[in-house]
């Protein structure tokens, strides 16, 4: 049975370099649970990003400066992990906060996926510092897990929160000052091609800090 740590409170980081994961069931039983996805939000004090290079995820999969970044999803026989690595000591000074996310547009179906976030510090991995189950309603098609967040001394700490999103990582986005594009159909697990939610122009009004269409 896995270890399941779950902080009462804020949990401190000891280091300024943390791997989060996030860990789902995958059943051969005709179904198989849905595909999940990892994202993370670089905020400002103001609880919004400043550009579009602050959204790392899947079609995005690294912040500008290489400091957040994803992390290839794997498949092993309990299940499925992707990750998001985080170097929080080289971050700017106007970043105070970063939001981790959970998404999967067919819906999460916990029952089969049994979706949890695991935190982990460079250089300490023997075990996770917190193990978490997530726990998104029926209807809910994004989840924003937790945030990490830089204490007045400039360290970082751990602090979790279940807030679910039935309009999916669009709506989630939305909450940080992120309109998108337009909604392109996804592509399978698995498939060579990018399976993107978001169409992110290099410029332009299309995806746009502080809501532009």
């Amino acid at each position: 049975m896995e270890r399941v740590v779950e902080p009462d409170g804020p949990l401190r980081l000891t280091t300024g370099r943390v791997r989060v994961e996030l860990r789902w069931g995958w059943h051969h039983d005709g179904e198989g649970a849905p595909d999940l996805d990892l994202s993370a939000f670089l905020l400002g004090r103001d609880g919004r990003v400043g550009h579009e290079g602050d959204f790392v995820f899947y079609n995005q999969p690294s912040h500008p400066g290489g400091l957040v970044r994803r992390l290839p999803k794997y498949r092993t026989a309990h299940g499925v992990t992707e990750g998001i690595e985080a170097e929080l000591s080289g971050l700017d000074e106007s970043i105070a906060r970063l939001a981790l996310a959970a998404s999967a547009d067919g819906g999460f179906r916990s029952e089969l996926s049994r979706p949890r976030l695991a935190l982990f510090e460079t250089g300490r991995e023997a075990a996770p510092l917190a193990e978490l189950p997530l726990r998104p309603g029926p209807a809910e098609t994004a989840l924003l897990c937790g945030e990490l967040r830089r204490a007045a001394d400039g360290g970082w700490a751990f602090h979790r929160i279940e807030r679910g999103f039935t309009g999916g990582l669009v709506a989630l986005a939305a909450e940080f000052g992120i309109s998108a594009a337009r909604r392109p159909p996804p592509t399978p697990f698995g498939s060579q091609q990018t399976d993107s939610l978001f169409q992110l122009p290099p410029q332009g009004p299309q995806f746009m800090p502080g809501g532009a269409a």
